[in-house]
C-alpha cells in the first residue's frame, strides 16, 4: 500500500515548512533563511536552517536534514504514509492510495471525524439556546466563564434524554460505535453516551475532533466526569486536551503546565498562560510525556503533586532522565485548584507558574514548612521525613544537595543524614489512607525560554553570505565547486548556462551536479541521490548563497583550467598548442577586463572537448 507519487508532490509543495517547525522551533529569520535551536539535539546557540522557498531544512550541528515529511516522522516517530497524511490532513488535502481498501479506510476516519464535529455543533448550540440548558450556562457562569470563552472553546450541552443526539444525527448502531457518542441499549435502541453534562470537545494536536469530557452538574449523582470511551478516533492515552490550542504558547515558552481538568486549563488561559494542557480521564502517562517532549523541555505540574505519592515520583524522575526534561511543580495552596485560584488571585496563580520548582524541591519544602522545629525530638523527626522523600530520587548527587538543605533547617551533622542513606535504614515516607485526588495531567517542558542569537549576535551563519565552513568531502575551505553546487540548488537560473560536467572531479560534487541536471525539483535529486549525495544537497540547499554567481563560476572555470594546464605539462610529450591555449585563456580568466567571461566560455568550451577526447 502506497500513496500516489503525485499526491506526495503536492504535500510537499502545500505545506509551509517554516510553520510546520515552528510548531516546535522558535524560527528567525536571517537573510533569506530561518534559523532556530535545533529540535534533534541539544544546543544554545541555533545551526538549525530552514529552505522556506524549498521546503528542506538542515541542521549544521547534528547534520539532521530532510523536507515536511522528514520532519514530521522524526518529530512524531511515524511512518512515511502516515507522516504524509499528517501533513495532508493540516492543509486539508484527500489523499489517494494504491490499495483501494486503504482508500476506504481513511475516508471512513474521515466520515467519523465529521460525526463528532456535527456532534460538537449540535451540543455547543443546546447550550447556547435551549432551555433545559440554563441551569449549565449558570454553572458556567459561576465557574467564571462569559460568553465569549464558552463560544471560543466550544462548550456544549447534552440534554438529558435518551437518544436526541442519534435521532438528530441519524446515526447508526455502527457510527454510535465508531463514534463513541453512543451504544446499543439492553432494548436494542440507540442511546447517547452523555446525557446531562457540560461538555468540553476534545481534539487531536491539529485540532481534528476526536471526542468529549463531560461535567455532571453539580449536585446530581454519578461520575464527576466521563470522557468517550474508545474508539478508532480517540485513545485517552495519546490525547491532551487543549494541546491544539497550547502548542504555539508551549513552543514560544518552552515550556508546558499540565492541569488535572478541562476548567483548570481555560482557567490558565483566562489568566494568560496559553500553555495547559490536560489528560482525559487517566494519569499522564509516557506516551502523553513524550508527545510533550516534541514542544519543549519543561514540565509544570499544577496540582498537588505531594499526594501522587511514591509511584508518581519514580515516573517523574524517569522522565527527567529519559526525555532530559525538567518536572517542576507550581506551589499552589493546598487544597485550590487552578479554576478557583483564577478567580481570586489571577496573579498568584501566574507568579505560582512562574515560581515553580522542582519535584523534589518542591516536596521537601511541603514537609519541613509544616513541621515543628521547636525541640530537638521534632527537629530529628522532620529530618526524618525529609529523609524517607529525598531516597526516592535515582541520582546521588541530587540526593546530596538536599541532604545539605535538610541538614541546615533541621540544624543535624549533614555527614549523620549521609549515613542513614548510605546504611539503606530510612523508611519510605508513608502514605495517607485518605483517597487522593487523581493526579492532574502532566505536560513536559524546559528549564526556561531558550535564548535565541539576538540582532547584535546573529550566531553561526551558513556558508554564503561571506562565511566559509567545512564541505562534506572534508575540504577545509568552501571551494569554488561548492559554490557553484550551492548557486545550482539555490539560484539555478544564475548558473544554468554555465553548468557542465568537466567542471567537477570524479566523486561527490560531479555526483551531486549529475543527480541536479538527472532531476526536475530538489527533492527528487536528493531523493534518488546516494546518501551521501543527499546529504550534501540537503546541506547546501539551506546555505545562502553569493550575492555575485560570476565570482564562484570564473573562479571554478579558472581553477579547472589550471589543473588541465598542470595535467599537460606532465606529460612526456606535451601538446604545445593545447599548452598555449590554456595558458592564454586561464590568464585571460583571471584577468579583470571585460573579456573574462568570453574568455571563461571559451576555456570551458575548451577543456569539455579534451574530455570528450
Amino acid at each position: 500500500m502506497g500513496i500516489r507519487d503525485e499526491d506526495i508532490a503536492r504535500v510537499r509543495a502545500s505545506t509551509d515548512i517554516v510553520g510546520l517547525i515552528g510548531e516546535y522551533v522558535q524560527l528567525k529569520q536571517v537573510g533569506q533563511r530561518y534559523r532556530g535551536l535545533c529540535p534533534f539535539h541539544a544546543e544554545k546557540t541555533g545551526s538549525f536552517y530552514v529552505n522556506a522557498v524549498d521546503g528542506l531544512y538542515h541542521c549544521f550541528g547534528c547534520q539532521a536534514s530532510g523536507d515536511a515529511i522528514t520532519f514530521v516522522r522524526e518529530q512524531e516517530h511515524l511512518g512515511f504514509v502516515e507522516a504524509v497524511e499528517r501533513l495532508a490532513s493540516k492543509v486539508g488535502m484527500t489523499l489517494t492510495y494504491d490499495n483501494e481498501g486503504e482508500n476506504r479506510t481513511r475516508a471512513e476516519r474521515r466520515r467519523l471525524q465529521d460525526l463528532v464535529q456535527k456532534a460538537e455543533d449540535f451540543y455547543h448550540d443546546r447550550l447556547l439556546s435551549a432551555p433545559d440548558a440554563a441551569a449549565a450556562r449558570k454553572y458556567l457562569r459561576d465557574r467564571g466563564f462569559d460568553s465569549d470563552e464558552v463560544r471560543s472553546w466550544r462548550i456544549g450541552w447534552a440534554p438529558d434524554d435518551w437518544d436526541q443526539l442519534a435521532r438528530e444525527l441519524r446515526l447508526s448502531k455502527k457510527d454510535l460505535a465508531g463514534t463513541g457518542l453512543g451504544f446499543v441499549n439492553k432494548r436494542g435502541r440507540a442511546q447517547d453516551f452523555f446525557r446531562g453534562r457540560v461538555l468540553f470537545p476534545i481534539h487531536d494536536s491539529d485540532g481534528h475532533p476526536l471526542g468529549f469530557g463531560g461535567r455532571i452538574m453539580p449536585g446530581v449523582e454519578g461520575p464527576k466526569y466521563m470522557n468517550t470511551s474508545q474508539t478508532p478516533l480517540y485513545d485517552k492515552s495519546r490525547v491532551l486536551f487543549a494541546l491544539d490550542r497550547a502548542k504555539a504558547g508551549i513552543v514560544e515558552a518552552d515550556e508546558v503546565v499540565v492541569c488535572e481538568g478541562y476548567t483548570d486549563v481555560t482557567a490558565m488561559f483566562r489568566v494568560g498562560v496559553p500553555r495547559a494542557v490536560a489528560t482525559c480521564g487517566t494519569a499522564l502517562t509516557d506516551e502523553h510525556v513524550q508527545m510533550l517532549r516534541k514542544f519543549a523541555r519543561r514540565i509544570v505540574l499544577a496540582f498537588d503533586a505531594d499526594t501522587a505519592g511514591q509511584a508518581a515520583a519514580d515516573r517523574f524522575y524517569q522522565w527527567e532522565a529519559k526525555f532530559d526534561l525538567d518536572v517542576v511543580v507550581a506551589a499552589l495552596p493546598p487544597g485550590v485548584d487552578p479554576g478557583d485560584m483564577a478567580d481570586d488571585d489571577p496573579e498568584g496563580l501566574v507568579q505560582a507558574v512562574a515560581d515553580a520548582r522542582p519535584f523534589l524541591e518542591f516536596r521537601l519544602n511541603r514537609i519541613l514548612d509544616a513541621a515543628d522545629m521547636s525541640t530537638a525530638e521534632h527537629r530529628a523527626r522532620a529530618a526524618e521525613d525529609a529523609l524517607s522523600v529525598v531516597v526516592e530520587h535515582p541520582n546521588d548527587l541530587v540526593r546530596d544537595q538536599y541532604l545539605m538543605q535538610v541538614a541546615d533547617r533541621c540544624r543535624v551533622d549533614v555527614a549523620r543524614l549521609r549515613d542513614r542513606l548510605r546504611s539503606g535504614n530510612v523508611k519510605r515516607r508513608p502514605q495517607p489512607d485518605e483517597p487522593r485526588r487523581r493526579p492532574r495531567s502532566a505536560d513536559d517542558g524546559d528549564p526556561g525560554p531558550r535564548e535565541p542569537a539576538t540582532d547584535g549576535d546573529p550566531g553561526p551563519r551558513p556558508p554564503g553570505a561571506g562565511q566559509r565552513t567545512a564541505t562534506s568531502d572534508g575540504d577545509p575551505r568552501s571551494s569554488p565547486a561548492v559554490e557553484v553546487l550551492r548557486l545550482a540548488v539555490n539560484r539555478p537560473e544564475a548558473v544554468i548556462d554555465w553548468l557542465d560536467a568537466a567542471l567537477f572531479d570524479e566523486g561527490l560534487h560531479l555526483d551531486a551536479y549529475r543527480a541536479l541536471i538527472e532531476s526536475a525539483t530538489i527533492h527528487e535529486a536528493i531523493d534518488s541521490a546516494p546518501p551521501d549525495v543527499a546529504a550534501l544537497l540537503s546541506k547546501l540547499a539551506v546555505e545562502e548563497p553569493v550575492d555575485d554567481a560570476m565570482d564562484p563560476v570564473l573562479l571554478l572555470i579558472r581553477s579547472v583550467g589550471l589543473r588541465h594546464l598542470s595535467i599537460e605539462r606532465s606529460k612526456a610529450a606535451p601538446d604545445l598548442e593545447a599548452l598555449t591555449t590554456l595558458a592564454r585563456l586561464v590568464d585571460q580568466v583571471g584577468a579583470r577586463t571585460d573579456r573574462r567571461e568570453v574568455a571563461a566560455r571559451d576555456l570551458l568550451t575548451f577543456v569539455s572537448s579534451q574530455g570528450d577526447e
